[in-house]
């Protein structure tokens, strides 16, 4: 052995051990080793779930931003605001493009910056537009323009997702993934039902309201306002504490010329199309059913039944994750695309049509089972995107050489890369299902998103499920 390379080793001969003060609350992890079971068992499991943990509220919140329009816009009628229903679902559909363009910004720059800044950043950002929506509402004036300004710049909450779980993805082992992630992506997804559940709740409580309430026709009065104002010191909170308490890794601090390549992938695209079946039919259903309801069964109240069907998806999508980690991702997602098809049938079925007045509980119980199958969907497709990644890049390669120590990294640099940017296709959802609502005949946009549940089964059973498959997942 050469004498520089004696000098560059420790006195006694041995590997130096990682530095232990590097994996305290707010510090730079620069040592991460997840797939090594004695690492993961006496400090990382403990470190991930730490900040595991601190992601999720902060994540759920920023769905609660992403989201305050769809309950909002409900109410802006009532209060004064002369808008048609048309210009209503567009309010709740805008948040959805600034939402999927800002997080494919996200999905970049969050491993670049790091779990621990990026959360705290893209959270205490989020006080802009509450505060904003606050002032807002409280004067029908309000010009619509700057109602659809307040509801673009809500929609960055939505961004958040592509950077925590593409993020938080890297702190756990390969058998893991499925269900960090779909604790971290459903728990995150209740900040959709929490926002439909509790807006109603917050609107009316005099005691909470900065500024002056509105009147309705029957001459009680609300506090429009507190859907806003209410959320900003949780987002002060959720800011500091992410700071001082995640971890940034620099293992997954990539540059951008490295993520780039995913566009080159044939898989990317792929899971994108079903990520887009999954979480698009989520987060646009979520977006446009209060508005549903209160057009096509005025009779029924929004705020009793609006968040049930959010709340299903966002804890099925945990379910999703575990059960694709058992039994395989690909064929939890085929049973996603054919149980939501069926759901949306019978959504269809029980429609208002002519003189039928429809049946609302069995609208209502096929809706809750669409967001059901959409939730385990979201879960599963997140499994398989680390599992097809490894898969092609680990392929024939023996474990513990170097060439596949800088595969494996590849893999998770890439898995990374698709899981934010499939996210950020997704989100436009949001914008394109209360648009077609707003454009067309509830029953055609219905059969639409059938047909397309069709295609994403051809898709994921011809490349990911069938014997001899290109990438089984």
């Amino acid at each position: 052995m050469s004498s520089a390379k004696q000098d560059a080793r420790p006195a006694t001969g041995r590997v130096q051990a990682p530095d232990p003060a590097q994996y305290r609350p707010g510090r730079t992890i620069t040592e991460w080793t997840p797939e090594d079971p004695s690492f993961w068992q006496t400090t990382g499991k403990k470190v991930a779930t730490r900040n595991l943990w601190i992601a999720v509220p902060a994540l759920l919140v920023a769905f609660v931003v992403w989201q305050v329009w769809s309950i909002t816009a409900t109410n802006l009628k009532d209060v004064g605001f002369g808008f048609s229903q048309s210009q209503l679902f567009w309010l709740t559909a805008v948040p959805g493009i600034t939402g999927g363009t800002a997080r494919i910004l996200y999905t970049f720059i969050g491993p670049m910056i790091g779990q621990r800044r990026f959360t705290a950043l893209s959270t205490v950002v989020l006080i802009v537009p509450l505060l904003w929506l606050g002032f807002a509402v409280q004067n029908p004036d309000t010009p619509y323009s700057t109602l659809v300004a307040i509801a673009a710049l809500c929609g960055i909450g939505g961004a958040n997702f592509s950077s925590s779980l593409a993020n938080i993805g890297f702190f756990y082992p390969k058998q893991e993934k499925g269900n960090a992630t779909g604790i971290n992506g459903g728990l995150g997804n209740l900040g959709v039902s929490v926002v439909q559940l509790l807006t109603p709740i917050l609107i009316t409580a005099s005691v909470l309201a900065i500024g002056s309430g509105q009147k309705k026709a029957d001459g009680s009065e609300i506090y429009l306002q507190n859907a806003a104002f209410v959320w900003v010191p949780v987002l002060i909170v959720l800011a500091v504490i992410a700071w001082f308490g995640q971890n940034d890794l620099k293992v997954a601090s990539t540059p951008f010329s490295q993520q780039k390549i995913i566009f080159k992938r044939k898989h990317n695209w792929l899971m994108t199309w079903l990520y887009v079946g999954t979480f698009g039919s989520f987060i646009g259903f979520a977006a446009a059913l209060p508005l549903l309801i209160k057009t096509t069964f005025p009779a029924y109240s929004v705020a009793t039944y609006a968040w049930m069907g959010p709340a299903l998806g966002a804890l099925a999508r945990w379910g999703g994750g575990w059960i694709a980690d058992k039994f395989g991702g690909a064929r939890v997602t085929i049973l996603s695309f054919v149980g939501m098809g069926a759901s949306i049938i019978g959504v269809i079925t029980f429609l208002p049509a002519g003189s039928d007045t429809g049946s609302f509980y069995g609208f209502f119980f096929c809706f809750l089972s669409a967001f059901f199958f959409s939730g385990i969907g979201n879960g599963s497709t997140f499994r398989q995107i680390p599992v097809i990644f490894r898969g092609q890049h680990l392929a024939g390669l023996t474990e513990g050489t170097p060439q596949y120590a800088k595969a494996l990294k590849q893999a998770e640099i890439e898995s990374g890369a698709v899981t934010g940017f499939t996210a950020a296709i997704a989100a436009y959802g949001f914008f394109f299902i209360p648009a077609m609502f707003a454009n067309f005949a509830v029953t055609s946009a219905m059969w639409g998103f059938v047909g397309f549940y069709a295609s994403c089964v051809v898709v994921a059973w011809w490349f990911y499920a069938r014997k001899g498959a290109e990438a089984p997942s």
